[in-house]
């Protein structure tokens, strides 16, 4: 079972760089299996060419190594938090994907400006407060992780499934692994677009609610419309 994990998070990995979120070493995606308690994740400065399926590192919720001879990434601590805060989620990805970034330096959340954010984020993507000093120094991955689910205070995590650490960068989440790789990918392209329409329209409004909660509600809603419905009696 471990070893599937461990697969799964190899490949969500290889997602992040095929999708051109990530350059160099930036950037980590991991996985949880719920039942044991226990984290696989991408190893600290490990390049991506070279990365291996064997060479995932697993740990428990407290970020501690339980298997693996590679250091766990730089940012296990902040997955960690995540997984105990939201517990819904079966993945946490994270990278420096350019235009995401732009807004999290710029320290702006990301309003939905049409339907393409609204068909996966319920709202506008938040964006933490900045970390004081005693935070960086103390614990600075669990604290930025701890900021975040503070953000998240009153939102639903699974309807805003990403949000933008201020001065750092963007954290997804999903189901699992390959899902959280997905929505990063997701997010960038909705904040590319987002800075471009701000370009064209500095004074843009945001999408009117109704047609938000229609976009939104009609692939994620209870009375679901988008996609195949199966039939009764067939896979």
């Amino acid at each position: 079972m471990l070893s599937e994990l461990k697969e799964a998070v190899f490949k969500a990995n290889l997602e992040l760089t095929r999708s051109g979120l990530v350059i160099l070493t930036f950037g980590n995606v991991s996985g949880i299996d719920r039942r044991r308690g226990i984290v696989a994740i991408k190893p600290s400065g490990v390049p991506y060419d070279s990365l291996k399926a064997e060479d995932i590192v697993l740990v428990d919720l407290e970020g501690q190594v339980v298997e693996g001879w590679l250091s766990p990434s730089s940012d296990t601590a902040t997955h960690c938090e995540l997984y105990k805060a939201f517990p819904g989620i079966g993945g946490v990805a994270h990278a420096h994907s350019e235009f995401a970034t732009m807004f999290a330096q710029a320290r702006r959340e990301i309003p939905c400006f049409g339907t393409t954010h609204a068909d996966l984020f319920h709202g506008p993507v938040p964006l933490t407060r900045l970390l004081v000093e005693a935070e960086v120094a103390a614990d600075y991955a669990r604290n930025t992780g701890r900021a975040i689910v503070e953000r998240f205070a009153g939102l639903d995590p699974q309807a805003v499934s990403a949000v933008l650490v201020a001065g750092h960068g963007p954290f997804t989440w999903g189901r699992t692994p390959v899902e959280a790789a997905e929505t990063a990918l997701v997010l960038e392209q909705v904040a590319k677009m987002a800075l471009g329409s701000l370009v064209l329209e500095p004074r843009l409004a945001p999408l009117e609610r109704h047609i938000l909660e229609k976009h939104y509600l009609r692939k994620h809603g209870p009375d679901a419309t988008y996609g195949q419905k199966k039939e009764k009696g067939h896979d």
